[in-house]
């Protein structure tokens, strides 16, 4: 029955393939009236996943959705629709000597399987993205949001239906063990496939999968609060990183700071307190701030390179830049870091040789996202090299070919 689904989406790929720009952005634009339209229909489906899941878990707030939710999702699909296409677009063109003329052209990726967690703002946000740069798209939704991605899948299936365009252009596949193995193992039919969520599911994905993976999501995300750094700044900055949303991937999970500006760190955290943030402190930080914090825990060697999704933080103390970025290079995921300081020396320091596929300076994690970096939207955070890194939006979810034009000639011996 998989199999036969990705056939189908195969097929529709190549549907998409000759579909005009236009017509995909009145469809976006079709979407977005019908998500709205249809949002009690939403709501009642989440709903019954909301049930079924501990208030307390940090992940609750990822599944929920709320009217107000749905219309920030559905304005962003108008804002994909607004973007330029990122097929046919010649990034390169050139003549060689024998007169051939070759032009390399961005296309689609034809169909891109993407995997995700509790988490069905993803089914609408990747449909736009797929289907605005070409591509149909095969999800595979997590058993939390089982019912709200299958009430949001039938608006799109409808929408589709209504702009005649072929409705196995989305798919949403069961979530179950046996569709997902079948999914990883699709070479030939599916071209990419795209895990977002925690740590486990991206390895899993990428340790399993013979189609190729773009790696997504897993977010070890620090700050480095340095002897330099404007101790207001540093405050609001680790505040908004840590508390903003604690279970989406740029959400800060560690604070370094300088032994020298120990004194400081009871201001730096006063905030958190609000938002019952415990934190996890070393035995210096600690010394600084108990009595001074009321959540406050000693630290473990497990509290390292930790992403914690939940309202918790690690504090590290370092002697210097040079410590605090040797203890990126080993426990960062390359996601996003962030330093706090006025000097111009350990900015530089800090951006150059941090590993990271998002560096800040006297800015908070929080900023790493799609629409914020001027996409539209983003299909995930990408923490490799190859390809795509940090925010992907439509450029990074399209790939090229080589047009070759000639008149005849022929290749010497």
């Amino acid at each position: 029955m998989v199999k036969d689904t990705l056939i189908a989406a195969r097929e529709a790929s190549r549907r998409l393939n000759v579909v005009q720009p236009q017509e995909i952005d009145n469809l976006l634009l079709r979407l977005a009236d019908n998500t709205v339209a249809r949002t009690d229909e939403i709501l009642a489906a989440n709903q019954a996943d909301l049930e079924r899941m501990d208030r307390d878990n940090p992940r609750y707030d990822r599944l929920l959705l709320n009217a107000a939710r749905i219309a920030d999702i559905a304005d962003g699909i108008r804002n994909v629709a607004a973007l330029p296409s990122p097929t046919g677009i010649t990034l390169a063109q050139w003549t060689q000597p024998n007169g051939m003329r070759i032009s390399k052209v961005s296309v689609p990726f034809g169909v891109i399987g993407v995997i995700y967690e509790a988490r069905p703002n993803v089914t609408l946000d990747v449909t736009a993205l797929c289907l605005k740069s070409g591509s149909a798209v095969v999800l595979k939704g997590g058993s939390d949001a089982q019912h709200s991605n299958e009430a949001i899948t039938r608006i799109i299936g409808d929408t589709l239906a209504q702009c005649s365009f072929p409705v196995a252009a989305v798919t949403l596949l069961p979530p179950s063990h046996e569709a997902t193995a079948e999914m990883l193992g699709s070479t030939g039919l599916i071209d990419l496939i795209i895990p977002r969520g925690g740590k486990n599911l991206i390895n899993f994905v990428r340790d399993t999968s013979r189609v190729p993976v773009i790696e997504t999501g897993a977010g070890v995300c620090s700050c480095y609060f340095h002897s330099s750094g404007d101790t207001a700044k540093g405050r609001n900055i680790i505040f908004n990183a840590k508390t903003r949303r604690v279970s989406v991937c740029n959400a800060l999970d560690v604070l370094l700071i300088d032994r020298s500006r120990l004194a400081d760190l009871p201001a730096l955290v006063e905030p958190l307190a609000s938002k019952n943030v415990v934190l996890r402190a070393d035995d210096e930080a600690f010394a600084v701030i108990d009595g001074r914090y009321p959540l406050l825990q000693h630290a473990t060697d497990d509290d390292r390179g930790r992403e914690y999704m939940d309202y918790k933080m690690a504090v590290a103390t370092v002697a210097d830049i040079d410590e605090a970025l040797a203890y990126i290079a080993q426990y960062s995921s390359r996601h996003s870091e962030s330093i706090v300081a006025e000097d111009p020396e350990a900015c530089r320091r800090f951006s150059l040789e941090v590993d990271a596929a998002c560096v800040y300076t006297n800015l908070p994690t929080s900023f790493t996202d799609g629409g914020q970096f001027g996409f539209g939207a983003e299909i995930g955070i990408s923490t490799q090299k190859l390809h795509a890194r940090g925010p992907m939006g439509l450029r990074e979810i399209t790939t090229y070919k080589y047009i070759i034009e000639g008149d005849g000639q022929t290749r010497n011996p």
